[in-house]
């Protein structure tokens, strides 16, 4: 047979356009939120979990810019999650959300939120579970029964092993975290409620009760995870940061500093905190540069590797005391430029409830003037719609 190049080369462009687009289609019938990337291999969770003992599937810092989530209005409760709440989100801010933040209370039982997570994941978002270990809404008081202690002792291993295994068969990569705010004095799992400063009843003689119980109860639920081996479970801690005239001041209650209760980075996967400027009527205003440097500072005394988040984000509208608009302005605007470079999300507490009387309203479209502030300047291509995860 005559050797006839153009028509070698034509089949050669013609097998490769075949494989291309097999690919191209093979790689659009995967969700996003269902993907991990490992050097320059694409594969699914389902997939992953045949080798769960060798991978651990998490949700990764961007490379460049920060994640674009929130909790878009899940109520008091924070877990009356719908579809219509985030996509109305979504709508106003103009913006797709990385990930969806909500509340799985313990109030009657340790349920894992099966239909939150399937309609935050069915949005092609991201599901993030705040693990809240209370019987009440009740604040600085111990819950009488999901103790820091009682979780150590293993009282609700049973629980929690199904909850893990529910976590693991939903093929879902999801964000968790354990006790919101420890550091604060309102939650029943704090410190402060559980031993506080004390060194003599629990643990180590030399660490306080309080952080040290917080820290082997997470340790404890982790470990528990990873016995069942739950691979796909991005695990975070998430403290509050106090300036100079709070109640409780850290530079007076160096017990209560937020590395006392770190897991340590062989548990932790991101590290988080709120940054509130006000939620109280009349109140002076901090602005967000006053905060984060302080937060920012606090979260670099715990890990030198982590990413970091802002997991709570907000303001009140309040025009005798400040301008939201301009609060938002400068939090966005110092996110983007650098300032903050560990910081890899934000979460925005978009929430408005009556205390007291008073309306307090951190949502975005409060009024016109925020809410055109939020949406040009998140806007931006540095906040991502889309959750990065890898293999671990």
């Amino acid at each position: 047979m005559a050797f006839r190049p153009f028509a070698t080369i034509l089949l050669i462009l013609v097998v490769l356009s075949s494989i291309f687009t097999s690919v191209f289609y093979f790689h659009q019938s995967i969700p996003r939120a269902n993907m991990v990337a490992y050097g320059t291999t694409t594969t699914t969770i389902s997939e992953a979990n045949e080798n769960s003992s060798e991978y651990m599937i998490k949700i990764a810092p961007p490379e460049i810019g920060v994640y674009h989530g929130a909790n878009p209005g899940f109520g008091g409760s924070e877990d009356e999650v719908t579809a219509d709440r985030i996509i109305d989100y979504q709508e106003i801010s103009g913006k797709k959300l990385a990930w969806a933040y909500f509340s799985n209370n313990w109030i009657e039982d340790i349920e894992f939120p099966q239909e939150s997570v399937e309609t935050i994941d069915s949005l092609d978002v991201v599901p993030f579970i705040r693990m809240m270990p209370r019987t009440t809404f009740d604040q600085q008081e111990e819950d009488p029964v999901f103790t820091l202690q009682g979780i150590i002792d293993g009282d609700f291993d049973e629980s929690l092993i199904d909850w893990a295994h529910a976590a693991k068969s939903t093929n879902i990569p999801l964000m968790v975290e354990f006790g919101t705010e420890v550091n604060g004095d309102w939650f029943p799992w704090s410190g402060l409620l559980n031993g506080g400063g004390e060194t003599d009843e629990y643990g180590d003689p030399n660490i306080a009760d309080g952080p040290e119980r917080f820290r082997d109860a997470y340790r404890h639920i982790i470990d528990l995870f990873r016995n069942e081996e739950v691979n796909n479970i991005t695990w975070v801690f998430h403290v509050f940061p106090f300036l100079e005239d709070s109640t409780i001041n850290q530079d007076e209650e160096s017990w209560n500093n937020v590395e006392n209760y770190y897991p340590g980075d062989d548990y932790i996967d991101w590290i988080g905190t709120s940054v509130y400027g006000s939620i109280e009527p009349e109140k002076e205003w901090n602005s967000f540069r006053e905060i984060m440097d302080r937060a920012y500072k606090e979260l670099e005394s715990i890990s030198d590797s982590k990413p970091f988040a802002i997991l709570e984000l907000g303001i009140i509208e309040d025009p005798e005391m400040g301008n939201k608009s301009e609060w938002i302005q400068e939090a966005l605007h110092l996110i983007e430029n650098g300032t903050y470079p560990r910081v890899k999300a934000i979460s925005y507490w978009n929430e408005k409830w009556e205390n007291d009387g008073d309306i307090i309203d951190l949502t975005i479209d409060s009024t016109s003037d925020s809410l055109s502030t939020y949406r040009e300047l998140i806007s931006s291509p540095f906040f991502i719609s889309s959750a990065r995860s890898e293999y671990n």
